[in-house]
């Protein structure tokens, strides 16, 4: 499994990370709050198991527990932890990962446990399926940016020169006498990769105000709601659409041509584009590199916000859009809800009347909504319309 493997890297050491051959094991942990629901923590395990899959990795078991907060020091209990232990002798696993982001030290109090285990936190795992999936310029810039400034004050374990080498999600790298020496590379690949970074932005920028007299429409969403296939299916474009969390992250803009519906003979000239889908807990460092991506989203005329239908944390999942839109300064655009993958609700809900459904939410939200499936091309002159009556 490739891990991390980015330009800075050569920078450090020719070899500091490598392919492994074989499908790594690992154990997922997670702490359950008691101001949680109780369905929470095995929601939130459910997405990071689909995330270790996604890194090519296999969960063999999971370990919780319940508590007021994480343990300052080794993030669960010292009981839990010898749980841990014994649950990767058995299953000797290659690497654990916690599904919240761990401190500096909490990862180091960790690793004395374990001598040949990785010690991984969910940020660090999306930094890794991001890593892989980067395909532009600009996408390897922004993640390796935000690998850089993750790693810098976590240099242990997977910098130590040792004799044993490592690989897959696991480091290998240099010695603890080096570490100072490997805190300024990073600290100049960061300032180094700013810049690039800027002068990519300001590439972008200009671009984009090259395409003002044509409207813009951006595709949010959740990660792996369908935005992928719906770009393919407006634009007749080759965008990769996998069903895979973060199958897509550069941010792709395609021409599309829309039949004015009050004007037989006439076309409406469109730009869509698709963007890095959302998740829970997603690196505040990954949101700080990827605003630059994120610009298709702030500057466009309107967003259709995706929806997978289908998953029964579809309301949770609009919550978390919705906030981050918020957050980037994009929650007052016209929006159309696009509720995806209708076909696959109906055969989750075989009784529940799908017209029922719709008048629920359609008194419900105050934005316009339309009801699809991209796969099967259900109702999709219903949502060009929705996009050309927004517009």
């Amino acid at each position: 499994m490739l891990f991390l493997q980015t330009e800075f890297n050569a920078t450090l050491k020719p070899d500091f990370y490598y392919t492994s051959k074989k499908q790594e094991i690992a154990i997922l942990v997670g702490v359950h709050k008691k101001s949680d629901p109780e369905n929470k923590l095995t929601e939130y395990l459910d997405e990071l198991e689909a995330l270790t899959a996604t890194a090519g990795a296999r969960t063999a078991a999971r370990l919780t527990q319940n508590l007021d907060y994480p343990n300052p020091r080794t993030f669960i209990g010292e009981g839990k932890l010898q749980e841990l232990m014994n649950l990767v002798g058995f299953h000797k696993a290659d690497v654990v990962i916690f599904d919240d982001e761990l401190s500096p030290s909490q990862i180091r109090n960790i690793e004395k446990n374990f001598k040949e285990v990785k010690i991984i936190d969910r940020s660090l795992l999306i930094l890794d399926i991001f890593s892989k999936n980067a395909k532009t310029a600009q996408a390897k810039t922004q993640v390796e940016l935000a690998l850089n400034q993750y790693l810098l004050p976590r240099l242990t374990k997977m910098w130590t020169h040792l004799s044993k080498q490592k690989g897959g999600i696991g480091m290998k790298g240099p010695g603890e006498t080096e570490i100072e020496t490997d805190r300024r590379v990073i600290r100049s690949n960061i300032s180094d990769l700013k810049e690039k970074l800027a002068l990519i932005d300001k590439q972008n920028k200009v671009q984009r105000q090259s395409r003002t007299d044509k409207k813009r429409v951006a595709l949010v969403g959740y990660t792996n709601v369908g935005k992928s296939t719906i770009m393919n299916l407006l634009s007749r474009a080759d965008v990769l659409a996998e069903n895979k969390l973060f199958a897509t992250l550069d941010s792709t803009v395609r021409k599309v041509v829309f039949e004015d519906p009050h004007n037989e003979g006439q076309f409406i000239p469109i730009l869509l584009s698709d963007t890095v889908g959302f998740i829970r807990k997603l690196p505040t460092l990954l949101i700080e590199s990827f605003k630059s991506t994120l610009a298709e989203v702030v500057e466009a005329d309107v967003l259709l916000h995706v929806v997978d239908i289908s998953n029964p944390e579809f309301e949770n999942q609009m919550t978390l859009v919705k906030q981050t839109l918020f957050d980037i300064g994009a929650k007052e655009k016209p929006t159309l809800l696009v509720f995806n993958k209708i076909d696959e609700y109906i055969k989750q809900n075989p009784d529940t009347s799908l017209t029922e459904f719709e008048k629920s939410w359609l008194s419900k939200e105050h934005a316009p909504i339309v009801f699809i499936s991209a796969t099967e091309k259900t109702n999709i002159n219903a949502l060009k319309m929705g996009i050309l009556n927004l517009l």
